[in-house]
């Protein structure tokens, strides 16, 4: 639970700030693992530092790899880290729009209150 019973849901102020602090989390879990592929391309695939970062990049975008991978343990990495971050892209949009659906139903619940079921 978000918030505690209130009856006019979360004032203004405290929501933006309860939403920036979210957006600060979404970019703090995007920028943990842009890092982590771009080691992970860097260790595994012997990459330079800047073509592990276009294909971290490019992974985490969802747009695809660039180079072609050419060992057996960067294959591994990229099939992993392909599937890490489809499920990263889920969890920051889930955490970033958690303030906004949760006063969304709260404004919908204090409509209903007022004008009856």
């Amino acid at each position: 639970m978000l918030t505690k019973k209130n009856p006019y849901g979360l004032n203004p102020k405290l929501f933006f700030k309860r939403l920036t602090r979210n957006i600060s989390m979404g970019f703090l879990i995007i920028l943990s693992s842009l890092s982590g592929g771009v080691l992970g391309y860097h260790h595994f695939e012997k990459m330079p530092w800047i073509d592990a970062y276009e294909n971290a990049a490019m992974i985490l975008s969802g747009m695809g790899p660039v180079a072609t991978i050419e060992t057996k343990g960067g294959k591994i990495f990229a099939g992993t880290y392909a599937l890490f971050s489809g499920i990263v892209f889920l969890v920051v949009i889930a955490i970033i729009f958690a303030p906004v659906v949760h006063r969304f139903f709260h404004k919908f619940h204090i409509e209903e209150e007022k004008f009856g079921k």
